[in-house]
């Protein structure tokens, strides 16, 4: 019912910068948070960031200062800017929308980001 898919993902050196998409369609007045997790080979999901329907965000440590969550409720879309790329940051990037507690999450297909050294 809440369609989300990412973009924006690819190569980049470490250093550089990149801008992840997520158009979200559908339901979209089921939505209130949204954030961004990734997950790297042989290693488990991880949060990365959030923002809820006031505006309020919130990262994670590994992510804090360097990356910045923003949302364009006309477009339906949330943004995630990511400087400073470090090689550890390497890994597909998933979008989430979270509507009332008791219906499932949705999730985008995910966009590889690559950082090399």
């Amino acid at each position: 019912q809440v369609q989300l898919v990412e973009s924006g993902g690819g190569l980049v050196q470490a250093g550089g910068s990149l801008r992840l998409s997520c158009a979200a369609s559908g339901a979209v007045f089921r939505i209130n948070n949204m954030g961004w997790y990734r997950h790297a080979p042989g290693k488990q999901r991880e949060w990365v960031a959030d923002i809820t329907n006031d505006g309020s965000t919130n990262y994670a440590d590994s992510v804090k200062g360097r990356f910045t969550i923003a949302r364009d409720y006309a477009k339906n879309t949330v943004y995630l800017q990511m400087n400073s790329l470090k090689p550890q940051d390497t890994a597909v990037y998933y979008c989430n929308a979270k509507a009332a507690t008791w219906r499932p999450d949705y999730w985008g297909q995910g966009t590889q980001v690559t950082v090399s050294s």
